[in-house]
């Protein structure tokens, strides 16, 4: 089993200066710990791109939360928002055929690489230094096979991918504490259409 965080602080410790991160957030709270832990060590923009969420009203209301937490939070460096495409056009597709899948398996799988992907692929074209995902965040999250996702659109798309398990260290703890703080919007499922169902 690799320890992510592990890999995370020994890749904090070996950089030359303050670097640029592409970090994809999914939602306030769990970009909360995130910003407050790697403000001290990059330079980040977050992107909001999570086409997976439903009802629109929804997605909205999400990414309300990110603008105020980013607006109203005291982070060690500005962090920039880049707010993506909204198309859940994308997230049935390649969710087709795996409606009825367990939450936590192959569709969620599928749904963590679109949204890496668009990551990797924003990182690229804006000649940033690492790119990454709050995700890992989340108890509900398989870290090991975000990483391994990471991993492989390091080699796709030539931008390095910043190896992590935010939940370690506190993290998810930490988040929660935050978003008592700012008093951030806590929704009760993951945000696609199947989690809503089943939760």
């Amino acid at each position: 089993m690799i320890n992510y965080q592990k890999k995370l602080e020994e890749t904090i410790t070996k950089l030359d200066g303050r670097k640029t991160l592409l970090l994809h957030g999914c939602c306030a709270p769990c970009s909360s710990y995130v910003l407050e832990y790697l403000t001290e060590f990059f330079d980040i923009t977050l992107l909001y791109y999570n086409p997976n969420i439903y009802p629109e009203a929804e997605y909205v209301k999400r990414v309300e939360e990110v603008k105020r937490l980013i607006s109203e939070m005291p982070l060690k460096s500005p962090v920039r928002l880049i707010e993506g495409r909204y198309t859940p056009e994308d997230f049935f597709e390649i969710s087709n055929g795996l409606e009825k899948a367990p939450e936590g398996g192959e569709r969620c799988f599928k749904c963590y690489r679109l949204r890496l992907e668009e990551a990797a692929k924003t990182a690229a074209e804006g000649g940033f230094d690492f790119f990454t995902t709050t995700l890992s965040i989340s108890p509900h999250k398989n870290a090991d096979k975000l990483n391994m996702i990471g991993e492989k659109l390091e080699g796709q798309y030539g931008v390095k991918y910043l190896y992590a398990d935010f939940k370690k260290k506190n993290g998810y703890k930490r988040s929660i504490e935050l978003s008592g703080i700012y008093g951030l919007y806590r929704q009760d499922y993951c945000g696609c259409v199947f989690s809503r169902r089943d939760r």
